[in-house]
């Protein structure tokens, strides 16, 4: 299985190194092209492939980790316009620079409003709740697991976003649906975002 990650910001790189530590492939892009990757994929591994973003937005698994001002732009620059079931993480905050004003989302999770932007895909909440240094991070201090938050509407891309992150080391709890998940999950207003938490075994 690959994994595509859109955006090669500090999200972006701590999760390739995860997912390339656990034996995974990742196609790691960015708006400025994979030329300008190749001192990451030097760091990484032979794991990490530098990639377009169209390159990314085909693997099995697509992570989106941009700054959520850009989320719109990056989504459209895949070209894709239905994503025919593939699971999508998102792994965005509704907020950011320039200003780190919250955006407003018409009451509902910021999930829900990112799963409008890929339709017919299987969005995934996860990877939000953590700061990226934590992220990049060994997942197993001290024999314990970090614990890994995610939710989402369909079951099974929820249980194999769970797979993925427990191959990485992670201990992944599954919250639900977005309406319920993605809102524990949420920053700001969530309680979970920046829980470190970790679990035994």
């Amino acid at each position: 299985m690959t994994i595509g990650i859109i955006g090669a910001g500090a999200i972006g790189t701590a999760l390739a190194r995860r997912f390339t530590a656990s034996g995974q492939t990742v196609l790691l892009s960015n708006s400025r092209g994979p030329e300008t990757l190749h001192a990451t994929a030097t760091r990484f591994g032979q794991g990490l492939v530098p990639a377009t973003v169209q390159e990314s937005a085909a693997a099995d698994v697509v992570i989106l980790a941009v700054p959520w001002h850009r989320l719109k732009e990056a989504v459209a620059s895949t070209g894709i316009t239905d994503w025919a079931g593939r699971i999508v993480i998102d792994t965005t905050n509704p907020l950011g620079p320039p200003d780190f004003k919250v955006a407003d989302l018409g009451g509902r999770t910021s999930s829900e409003v990112v799963a409008d932007l890929v339709p017919g895909g299987r969005l995934v909440k996860a990877f939000n709740t953590l700061t990226p240094p934590v992220l990049g991070a060994d997942p197993r201090p001290d024999g314990k697991r970090r614990v890994i938050f995610l939710s989402g509407d369909h079951h099974s891309a929820n249980a194999e976003v769970a797979r993925l992150a427990q191959r990485a080391g992670w201990a992944p709890i599954d919250l639900g649906p977005l309406t319920d998940g993605g809102r524990l999950q949420q920053f700001p207003g969530g309680p979970l975002p920046t829980l470190n938490l970790l679990r035994e075994g």
